[in-house]
């Protein structure tokens, strides 16, 4: 039968066409979204400033958190532990490098500190001249001394030219001794300073970002480090000079993983769905096989092999073309900061394997259904059932439906009873495809009933064409559940996340507007010195101000079992001092209670309860003194000053006010606008994010809709020349196909309306207490637009195809 199969695919260009599209585009998704999670499971990236020196060294940014209560656990028990990554720059002491230098074979050690600086209106990275030789630089000039600097050729300066430069909340004019040159383009340009002013101007002295070690045995050298560090060689070194990527590269394995599952997922469908539409369009023929002698697993055989057939040549396109889309999604993620742009894109054979394997499984999948349907006819009955549509309800269909269904509820009544704030989304996300996917699995019966309730106001409207489309809506459902289903997907899945995006960015807003007190901001991109704070309380107009850090801590004991990886968020502000922190409700600590914590460069603190306060849910913090959290983080200064301006003072008076007293300083001062725009901002790279997905997504919907609607509708030449012969008009016919695509794309609408509903409502009721969501109603009314606009073209322009020529020769072409 495999012969057959092969004989077969050259007749049926179009049916097999239609799979192949469905399949390929599948795949390809999956194959780019595999590329990007190898991506971040390798967090490649290419050394720079430290390409010369063979063994680099850092500090250990991952922290270990056990899973359980240690005080619980038999102490014979071994105790399981999460890997946290580290917000901060986790820093080595000096000493490391003097220990290091005792290692044998080791022939030099050279330590490295890097800090922002601003030389005019040019952004750079700090570092000690000595570190140059970790790249290495070829300097034109001579080393700097004191107060000179010697600049990255890039900048375009000279020997001998004096400029400002910026770093560390101070300014100071330095005199360029010299112009480094690298060997290779750097993502930063560098300043060089003298050691002792590099010393002072990274804000941590006596510690080095990295070291540089030259010579001696890997071995050795990570014996003497042992665990105040890591030990990296070749590649793995870009991680330590790029320590942002750890971060960046755990976000790329969930986005990838996510994006993936559900394309995966909503590939199954679409495959499943156009296969089974291509078997039943083709029913007269295989029950004439079935008549003839055939048997079913002859049957079954011959289906397989052509899917597989067309699966093969599908899946070979799409993996030779996944790592160009996931190229793309890699660079458009870069440009948009969602990763660092140092990460390099890394796509090898196992996504290419996977994406293979898993869209071969899903042809597979599909082939069985629809080969043991076409195969249970008896021979007897055969040709007298082969133009009436068979039985859609199969315990399979059944039994995937009541699961999904009560996988959807379940996952309501978590979203409901359990989650608070934005953390809902990670419940309320996947329900909406457990809603989808349980209506897909019965979309004929769905379909045939939600045709039956328009009945009504469809033929009110439309008339005699009207019942004709209802008529082959119903009778034809599993045809039209073909179609309805992509669009459902599409309408829910866009509606759904677009409005969980929506409403979340609204409350996230909500909640930082509700609690921002400030009317103005000072602000430096290098930090603010101290003596900023008190410049500025002692400007006239000003009622307070406080510094502003944020950081993220990890409780260490009491155990705190709601604590995850992510840690607590932390704020830092001036009216504490000393070790004391106020914590929310939901903590549940008491007033003079000690918490143990390891700050974001894993720093160990106890600090003492002095405040327990009601915050919104979803969005608690740690507060904590400003003078105690800034030293332990990468900046190692507040960035921000929050300043709230006294009675009767506006807004303007007190911008104005605020730039004459800290002019000289390297500062910006902004209004309380500039600081909720940064706070949007920050939530738009998310959006963006969430946005891309869902475009992938329904983008592949589009295209399986498209590809449904045509492969249905250019089959059904003969009966629209039967209709023309009968007394219909070419118009009317091609009314009658108008209405139906109008009729799918409505139904469509409301079961995704639906499904999309199954998890908003839930979501919105938990994070603003409302069941509709907050956002723009044009994003609605667009999905909407595109489903029907998508259908009614979808049909119409293969259904004018169908009806070019004559009624009469239509009508002697074969199904």
């Amino acid at each position: 039968m495999f012969g057959l199969a092969l004989r077969t695919l050259r007749l049926r260009k179009g049916g097999f066409l239609a799979t192949f599209v469905a399949v390929f585009f599948g795949a390809l998704i999956v194959s780019a979204c595999g590329g990007l999670m190898e991506s971040g499971i390798r967090s490649e990236t290419p050394v720079q400033r430290l390409a010369a020196a063979p063994i680099v060294v850092g500090g250990q940014q991952t922290l270990k958190l056990p899973e359980d209560d240690p005080a619980t656990l038999d102490p014979e028990d071994k105790h399981k532990f999460d890997n946290a990554t580290l917000p901060e720059r986790v820093r080595l002491d000096a000493s490391m490098a003097v220990r290091l230098r005792a290692v044998p074979g080791v022939t030099d050690v050279v330590g490295e500190v890097s800090f922002p600086a601003q030389i005019g209106s040019a952004s750079a990275f700090g570092h000690a001249w000595d570190s140059a030789v970790l790249t290495p630089y070829t300097l034109a000039g001579r080393a700097p001394n004191p107060g000179e600097v010697v600049v990255d050729a890039g900048l375009g300066l000279a020997v001998g030219d004096t400029l400002p430069v910026a770093a560390h909340g101070v300014a100071g004019q330095y005199r360029v001794s010299g112009i480094a040159h690298a060997p290779q383009a750097m993502r930063d340009s560098a300043v060089f300073f003298a050691p002792s002013d590099a010393d002072r101007l990274s804000g941590h002295p006596g510690r080095f970002d990295t070291i540089g070690v030259f010579g001696g045995d890997v071995a050795a050298v990570a014996s003497v480090v042992g665990d105040a560090g890591v030990v990296t060689t070749g590649a793995d070194r870009g991680a330590l000079e790029f320590p942002e990527v750890n971060k960046s590269g755990e976000d790329l394995i969930v986005l990838a993983a996510v994006s993936g599952g559900l394309s995966a997922m909503v590939m199954v469908f679409v495959v499943a769905g156009t296969l089974t539409l291509s078997t039943q369009q083709r029913q007269r023929e295989l029950a004439l096989l079935r008549a003839i002698g055939a048997t079913p697993r002859q049957l079954r055989r011959m289906v397989l092999g052509e899917a597989l057939v067309v699966g093969l040549l599908a899946v070979a396109a799409a993996v030779a073309l996944g790592p160009v889309l996931g190229q793309w999604l890699f660079d458009q993620l870069a440009a948009n900061h969602v990763v660092p742009d140092v990460l390099r894109f890394e796509q090898g054979w196992l996504p290419a394997t996977v994406a293979a394997g898993a869209s071969l499984l899903a042809v597979v999948a599909a082939s069985f259904v629809a080969g043991r349907r076409a195969s249970k006819v008896r021979p007897t009955e055969a040709l007298a059932e082969a133009a009436v549509e068979r039985r859609w309800l199969t315990p399979i269909r059944l039994v995937t439906a009541l699961l999904c269904f009560a996988g959807g509820t379940a996952l309501a009544i978590v979203t409901v009873a359990v989650m608070t704030g934005p953390v809902a989304a990670s419940t309320a996300g996947p329900a909406v495809m457990l809603w989808a996917f349980g209506l897909a699995a019965i979309s004929p019966g769905v379909t045939k009933l939600v045709a039956t309730l328009l009945r009504w106001p469809v033929q009110a409207i439309t008339g005699v064409n009207g019942r004709i489309a209802l008529l082959n809506t119903r009778v034809g459902a599993v045809r039209a559940a073909g179609a309805v289903t992509p669009i459902m997907l599409a309408v829910g899945i866009a509606t759904a996340n677009i409005y969980l995006q929506t409403t979340q960015e609204a409350v996230s807003n909500q909640a930082y507007t509700e609690d921002l007190r400030a009317d103005a901001v000072v602000g430096g991109p290098s930090g603010l010195d101290p003596s900023v704070l008190g410049r500025v309380r002692a400007t006239p107009g000003v009622a307070s101000a406080s510094e502003y850090v944020t950081s993220t801590v990890f409780i260490e004991q009491p155990f705190d079992s709601n604590q995850d990886k992510d840690g607590w968020p932390a704020l830092g502000v001036s009216e504490l001092t000393g070790n004391a922190v106020e914590v929310p409700t939901t903590l549940g600590r008491q007033v003079g209670d000690t918490l143990s914590l390891r700050l974001g460069d894993g720093a160990p603190v106890d600090v003492r309860v002095t405040a327990v306060v009601s915050q919104r849910a979803g969005f608690e913090k740690l507060v904590l003194p400003a003078g105690l959290l800034a030293p332990h983080t990468t900046l190692g200064l507040a960035p921000q000053l929050l300043v709230r301006a006294a009675d009767g003072v506006d807004s303007a008076t007190l911008t104005a006010r605020l730039r004459e007293a800290t002019a000289g300083s390297p500062v910006f001062v902004g209004d309380r606008d500039t600081l909720i725009a940064a706070h949007a901002k920050g939530n738009e790279i998310g959006a963006w994010v969430n946005y891309l997905l869902v475009g992938m997504i329904i983008a592949y919907t589009v295209i399986s809709v498209v590809n449904t609607l045509v492969m249905a509708t250019a089959k059904r030449r003969r009966e629209f020349g039967l209709q023309r012969l009968s007394g219909f008009t070419r118009g009317q016919v091609l009314r009658m196909a108008g209405i139906e695509g109008g009729l799918i794309a409505t139904i469509a609408v409301l079961l995704g309306t639906a499904t999309a509903a199954g998890a908003i409502v839930p979501f919105c009721l938990v994070v603003s207490g409302s069941v509709l969501p907050t956002g723009p109603l044009a994003v609605y009314l667009v999905v909407l637009a595109i489903a029907v606009v998508l259908a009614l073209v979808a049909i119409l322009v293969p259904a004018w195809a169908a009806t070019r020529g004559r009624a009469v020769d239509a009508t002697s072409i074969g199904e």
